[in-house]
């Protein structure tokens, strides 16, 4: 078991932030006899995986929706890990298009200039978000 100087220190994160995951039901811990915070050893693995995830642009909210599927108790099976990365994935296959969409059309908006957000390609490709809302409100469409 480790006490929660520990986790941060080898976890690399501020005590603060292990309350503020604990507070959102990503990571779990317990109590001693003197009502202190301990950790199993597993959640340091589990705050790499939060880490991992905020790194590469996951919002918190999608980190929780993709860890639930994951034991708080326990560290995962190989299984649940597998199911994980498949989901991350899926995420991040749909993160790369939006890069790779904003990168082939950055060059257009910089050169033309409009500065429309009715017109530009780039924000509002074909006035769609103008159907269902009064204006633009995404950088790139969904793909």
């Amino acid at each position: 078991m480790l006490t929660v100087g520990q986790v941060a220190k080898r976890s690399a994160v501020k005590v603060s932030t292990l309350h503020f995951y604990e507070e959102k039901g990503l990571i779990i811990s317990t109590r001693n006899n003197a009502n202190q915070r301990i950790y199993d050893r597993q959640i340091l693995r589990r705050i790499s995986v939060i880490k991992a995830a905020q790194s590469i642009g996951f919002s918190l909210q999608e980190i929780i929706e993709m860890l639930s599927s994951l034991p708080l108790h326990t560290a995962p099976t190989d299984n649940e890990w597998e199911k994980l990365a498949k989901i991350w994935e899926e995420k991040l296959d749909k993160k790369i298009n939006q890069l790779q969409y904003l990168k082939s059309t950055l060059g257009q908006c910089i050169n033309c200039g409009c500065l429309s957000l009715k017109n530009c390609g780039l924000y509002n490709p074909a006035d769609s978000n103008g159907v269902h809302t009064p204006g633009a409100r995404l950088l790139t469409p969904n793909l």
